[in-house]
């Protein structure tokens, strides 16, 4: 059951309408706004109408739904990722985020707010960790936390949390940002790989504090790529040793020079890609970011074609 048809009979559940009455007026909202928003937010709409309002309550993570605002939510911390930092606009500032599950679920959580950041450099919040947000908003299917959001310990127990990415097998002409994909697609073009430094124990960007540590940083690689399934392309974005999962080598990966020799080995290859999909900001397009890549098992493919009606 997607995200969507879980609103949807959250809506019912508080009204006296069945889902199909709810699903009909949603559609007669997207019609109403000429098809410019989408059913996620239409139906949030149509509840607002219906004066269901789901901003003081606490919702499980799977039902979080795009464009959500005020959302409340407790979960386990199970994944903490490293701080970083940005300057984009003449803007300097920091960056957290983590993944946070229930027992129906897991989201990505993004902090914003030095203050919560703070929590997490103070180590008052760590793995581990049962929290409560309260005033999030959901973007890009991530949960998104400003300066008026909230952020403190519960003494609630989540004995058996969602750890297990939710991963999604569709066609690349039917994803959202937000989605975890896993899909089977051919490589139909390559990009020069970019590379940069990293601090060899924390992964983060290597610094002249590392430097006067004594460190040596560690060359890693980014590799865009484009893939097609048959029914669109989309770039796709590669970090360090996956790229190595394509079958080229150090060497390849690590000369411009031999990187152009070699790159028609992967150009027409096909691979099962899985990551997450994001909003390129830049161009407004939807990218993959590839966390995982393997070669399709061809004897389990025939099995599951024959297994089909």
């Amino acid at each position: 059951m997607d995200n969507y048809t879980k609103l949807i009979e959250r809506i019912s559940n508080s009204s006296s309408l069945s889902t199909e009455e709810i699903e009909r007026k949603v559609e007669a909202k997207k019609a109403k706004l000429s098809g410019l928003i989408s059913k996620e937010g239409a139906a949030q709409i149509v509840a607002a109408e219906l004066g269901i309002n789901f901003e003081q309550e606490r919702l499980k993570i799977s039902e979080l739904v795009e464009g959500m605002k005020k959302v409340n939510i407790v979960g386990k911390i199970i994944q903490l990722n490293p701080i970083r930092e940005f300057n984009k606009n003449n803007r300097e500032g920091k960056v957290a985020s983590l993944t946070i599950a229930d027992e129906s679920s897991n989201i990505r959580a993004v902090f914003w707010d030095t203050n919560h950041i703070a929590l997490i450099e103070e180590g008052k919040i760590k793995e581990g960790s049962v929290i409560e947000i309260v005033n999030g908003s959901m973007r890009n299917s991530e949960l998104h936390l400003s300066s008026f959001s909230e952020i403190k310990e519960s003494k609630e127990k989540i004995e058996n949390p969602v750890t297990e990415r939710q991963t999604m097998q569709k066609k690349l002409e039917n994803i959202k940002p937000g989605e975890n994909l896993k899909t089977r697609a051919t490589i139909v073009n390559t990009f020069e790989p970019r590379y940069f430094e990293v601090n060899p124990e924390s992964g983060r960007k290597f610094t002249e504090e590392d430097k006067n540590n004594g460190l040596k940083p560690k060359k890693r690689a980014l590799l865009n790529i484009t893939i097609d399934d048959g029914t669109e392309t989309i770039r796709g974005v590669i970090f360090g040793e996956q790229i190595n999962a394509l079958g080229l080598t150090d060497e390849q990966i690590f000369s411009i020079e031999e990187f152009n020799k070699s790159k028609s080995v992967i150009l027409g290859e096909e691979f099962i890609f899985s990551g997450q999909l994001r909003q390129n900001q830049l161009y407004n397009t939807i990218e993959l970011t590839i966390q995982n890549i393997e070669k399709p098992d061809i004897d389990k493919l025939i099995k599951e074609l024959e297994s089909k009606p």
